[in-house]
C-alpha cells in the first residue's frame, strides 16, 4: 500500500499521551504523521476560531517521533485550517483528531473541540476522523490510537462521502474485535452547575455535572460502548431538517 499523509490534531494540547499514541500508530502502519496541535488544553471549545488576534505557531520535537510538528496558541479548528492552508506543503490524505482523554458520544459532539477539528478537515474535503476514549482515566491510549489509524489507512484509499466524519468512541481495554457503526445518542446531565460562594461572598458558579444513564436505542453509539464495542459514528455537519424544510415550504409566509 502506498503511504499515506495524516494530519493529526486534537484539544488537549500538543503534550496530551493521547496524541502522541495516535501520531506513534500512524507511523507504525507506514503513515506519514504530520501535526498542528493546540499549545494548551482547549477542551469543549466547540468549532471557535480566533478572530481577534494573531496565531502564534512554534515547530516542536514530538519525544520518540520523527514527524513535523506545530503547536498554535488557538483553538484545534485554527490548528487544522491553519496547518492545511499554511503550513502543510501539501494536503493530506485524511485528518486524524485524538485521541481525546474522554468521550464524545451523542450530543457531546456539539461542544467538543476534538470532532471540531475532525470537522474542520471535512469542511475543506478531506476524509475525517475523531477518536476518543470512554474512560476519563484511560489505562492505555494504544487500542484508541489502533483503531484511529486503522481507520485513517482504511480511510485514505476508501475516501468517505462529502462532508462526513468519523466520530469514533474506544471503552477502556477494549480488544479491537468488536466494532459496530453507529447512529449518534442523546447524552443528558445532571447538577450541571455547582453554586459556591468566594472568599469575598461572591457567589459564583463552576460547570461540572455528571453524565446520566443513556436512554437505549436502535444503534445508538451509547449504547455501543456500554456494550463493550468501539462506536463508529458518520455524522455531518449540514443540520438542515430535511422533513421540516417540506413543511416550511408549504407555508404562506408574508412579512
Amino acid at each position: 500500500m502506498p503511504i499515506f499523509r495524516i494530519l493529526i490534531s486534537n484539544d488537549d494540547g500538543i503534550a496530551a499521551p493521547g496524541l502522541a499514541a495516535l501520531v506513534q500508530s500512524v507511523c507504525d502502519i507506514g503513515g506519514e504523521a504530520w501535526v498542528c496541535a493546540p499549545d494548551r488544553e482547549r477542551s469543549a471549545i466547540s468549532h471557535a476560531l480566533t478572530m481577534r488576534s494573531p496565531l502564534r505557531v512554534r515547530r516542536v520535537q514530538l519525544p520518540g517521533v520523527s514527524t513535523t510538528a506545530w503547536s498554535v496558541d488557538g483553538s484545534p479548528a485554527d490548528c487544522v485550517k491553519l496547518a492545511l492552508e499554511e503550513l502543510m506543503p501539501e494536503r493530506p490524505d485524511v485528518v486524524l483528531a485524538g485521541v481525546n482523554r474522554g468521550p464524545n458520544l451523542g450530543t457531546d459532539i456539539l461542544y467538543s473541540g476534538t470532532v471540531a477539528a475532525a470537522a474542520e478537515g471535512a469542511l475543506a474535503g478531506i476524509p475525517s476522523i475523531a477518536v476518543s476514549t470512554v474512560s476519563y482515566e484511560p489505562s492505555d491510549y494504544s487500542p484508541a490510537a489502533s483503531v484511529g489509524a486503522t481507520l485513517a489507512q482504511l480511510v485514505a484509499v476508501r475516501g468517505l462521502p462529502a462532508g462526513v466524519v468519523l466520530n469514533v468512541n474506544v471503552p477502556d481495554g477494549v480488544r479491537l474485535g468488536r466494532i459496530l457503526v453507529t447512529r449518534m445518542g442523546i447524552q443528558r446531565y445532571s447538577n450541571i452547575f455547582e453554586r459556591r460562594v468566594d472568599p469575598r461572598g461572591e457567589v459564583y458558579y463552576w460547570l461540572c455535572g455528571s453524565p446520566e444513564a443513556a436512554e437505549p436505542g436502535n444503534g445508538l453509539d451509547t449504547d455501543a460502548v456500554a456494550s463493550g464495542a468501539v462506536s463508529v459514528s458518520p455524522i455531518k455537519f449540514d443540520m438542515t431538517d430535511d422533513a421540516a424544510l417540506r413543511v416550511l415550504s408549504r407555508w404562506d409566509i408574508r412579512i
